[in-house]
């Protein structure tokens, strides 16, 4: 019962995050599901253009339903490994304070629009290390409108995710 459950919940996290992460003529597969997160790979199973670990906030939070996720990605093409990318759930101001907090970790973000990222491959690396260990994430900001916001994960299942998504890509 509870595996046909877990079954079901990723399969209706497959078809949640497909369409967020959805690009013109893309060949994607999907890895596996770890409870909230997904594992996917794009190109093909030799050949890779890109795999990526995705979630989104979840289903009962506020921010739910606006398209926003936190995603790491690896492109082997161009040798990066574990990447943040965040789509954010409101648009911001370029250049405004968008901070992500893991625990008692804040990290800075830079951002455009909607999409938030770290500084650097230094940064990224520190927060995946940090996704590893805590069990949940925010991403706070000021709205466009001038209004403040957070969108918040769960990280339980992600080290799974990533590692499945780096697995799925190796470095050329």
């Amino acid at each position: 019962m509870r595996r046909q459950r877990v079954e079901i919940l990723g399969a209706a996290l497959c078809a949640a995050l497909l369409p967020a992460v959805a690009t013109a003529a893309t060949d994607r597969t999907a890895i596996a599901i770890f409870r909230t997160w997904g594992a996917f790979r794009e190109g093909s199973a030799d050949a890779p253009s890109r795999c990526y670990a995705i979630t989104e906030p979840p289903p009962n939070s506020a921010n739910a339903g606006h398209d926003a996720f936190a995603s790491v990605a690896s492109w082997p093409g161009k040798r990066i490994r574990a990447q943040l990318a965040i789509r954010l759930s409101h648009p911001t101001r370029d250049g405004s304070a968008v901070t992500l907090s893991i625990g008692n970790v804040a990290f800075p973000l830079i951002v455009r629009g909607q999409d938030a990222w770290a500084h650097d491959r230094r940064q990224d690396a520190a927060i995946v290390s940090a996704m590893r260990s805590g069990s949940s994430m925010s991403v706070s900001a000021v709205g466009a409108n001038g209004n403040p916001f957070a969108d918040g994960y769960r990280l339980r299942g992600a080290a799974s995710a990533i590692d499945a998504a780096s697995l799925a890509c190796p470095m050329r």
